[in-house]
């Protein structure tokens, strides 16, 4: 039988949706921040001549600057104001959590609750500021050393550090005020906004490339289906849970026997959601980067040539690592978010327990030893949707930048904004529910006064 929340939710329509003033408020909301944030993506940065970053660019575009310029909604193209985008956000986020699980202090706030996660949010988004401050300051070293910048001195690198580090402290601004008075999560929006917003024009460069003969069709083809593919396939996993059977004893309250529920627990196939392949991203684009960059000067050196050639975007290298980036953060995240033993603990505090599986220890273990066989699933699973699409790009040499990361990062970021939108439309219907009922027992059950 369905649940309460699961019948209010299949009855949601158009009309209930009119009525919810405030999910309507918050829709709104996003659907500026992200105008906002697509303005400052045609914003470029003062200093630089375009013709020449455009011709650099060009040279660049088939590596790691072309991802990166996909994630950042063309930003890097126009080396806009918001060029570094949210990356430094998420890298700090990246070394906040793996700090928390190692430095006491850290661990100690963790579990102070909201207090102690307010303090580790200041501490990332201060470790935010010095790593835009590292990264633009090797931007624009790199573009003066590369001959793009128009009056290389102290204040183009000055001003260049400024902008891009302002640019990247707002962003974080908005993404975290779209998260408290908007829908969904604002970071993960912001990069969702930059994606969609360049999928158009991508798509039709390569058709374009296609029509000329400049691209092989037979992998534009191919490419294509195997998009579809992995479209459908990661909703299906996305959707999927692993369900355990929880029970609960029957219990007395008063002289009243209550029996005995059972519930289940979901555990998700892919617990860390799109979070593995934005961090090993985020961590593979820095170096990469500013190794692009120092390669465009001529009298570069000569490891930067070899760093190139073995950890450059589509060479084997760079699928290792990145591979290797995701497993790991798919176990590592999938360790934060969900821990057995707190979940154990909880379970036999409240009276439930797995059929045939002794409560506490013995139940920390088995949720233990179900969720890391779904971690392999699931980590599998990320790295095939991720480097399938990556290692088609590289051989059919196409220019076509929307791989596997970014249909996952959109796939499931409207798949959580949408959950996020029918929740706030099922609060609504209950609190409709609950002043319904309280105006009816207010006008016909009260005391009659002589």
């Amino acid at each position: 039988m369905a649940s309460a929340a699961e019948q209010l939710a299949a009855n949601i329509n158009f009309a209930a949706f009119a009525k919810a003033t405030d999910l309507q408020k918050r829709i709104w909301f996003t659907i500026i921040a992200l105008i906002v944030y697509r303005v400052g993506t045609f914003i470029p940065i003062p200093g630089i001549d375009p013709a020449r970053f455009a011709e650099a660019f060009s040279q660049q575009a088939g590596g790691i600057l072309g991802m990166f310029n996909t994630f950042s909604g063309g930003a890097v193209e126009r080396m806009a104001i918001f060029a570094l985008n949210v990356m430094p956000y998420i890298s700090a986020s990246i070394i906040m959590q793996l700090m928390s699980t190692s430095v006491p202090s850290l661990e100690r706030l963790k579990k102070e609750g909201e207090v102690g996660r307010k303090q580790i949010n200041q501490y990332t988004r201060y470790l935010t500021l010095l790593l835009a401050v590292v990264q633009s300051y090797g931007i624009a070293v790199s573009l003066q050393t590369g001959g793009i910048a128009t009056d290389p001195t102290f204040f183009f690198v000055a001003s260049t550090v400024i902008t891009l580090t302002g640019g990247t402290m707002f962003l974080m601004w908005l993404g975290e005020q779209v998260t408290s008075r908007g829908v969904g999560n604002g970071v993960s929006l912001i990069i969702f906004a930059g994606i969609v917003a360049e999928m158009p024009r991508v798509i039709m460069q390569t058709l374009a490339l296609a029509r000329t003969g400049d691209v092989n069709i037979f992998g534009v083809g191919l490419l294509t289906l195997v998009l579809l593919g992995v479209i459908v396939f990661v909703v299906f996993i996305e959707r999927s849970q692993r369900r355990l059977v929880v029970q609960y004893p029957k219990r007395q309250q008063g002289n009243r026997m209550f029996m005995g529920e059972s519930s289940f627990l979901p555990l998700k196939i892919n617990t860390a959601g799109v979070i593995p392949p934005i961090f090993a991203s985020s961590l593979l684009m820095l170096p990469q980067t500013i190794i692009g960059f120092m390669g465009m000067n001529a009298n570069a050196p000569e490891w930067v040539n070899t760093m190139q050639a073995y950890i450059g975007y589509g060479q084997p290298g760079h699928m290792a690592l990145y591979g290797l980036g995701i497993i790991f953060f798919c176990f590592f995240y999938t360790s934060i978010v969900f821990n057995p033993e707190e979940t154990a603990d909880n379970l036999r505090k409240y009276g439930g327990f797995l059929p045939g599986i002794r409560p506490g220890k013995k139940t920390a273990e088995y949720l233990d030893y179900v969720l890391t066989r779904l971690t392999v699933i699931g980590a599998a699973y990320i790295t095939a949707v991720c480097l399938l699409p990556e290692i088609l790009i590289t051989t059919y040499s196409v220019p076509f930048y929307l791989g596997g990361t970014s249909i996952l990062i959109v796939i499931s970021v409207t798949l959580d904004t949408v959950a996020q939108i029918q929740s706030h439309l099922v609060a609504h219907q209950y609190e409709g529910l609950i002043k319904r009922s309280k105006l009816r027992g207010s006008g016909g059950g009260g005391i009659v006064k002589k």
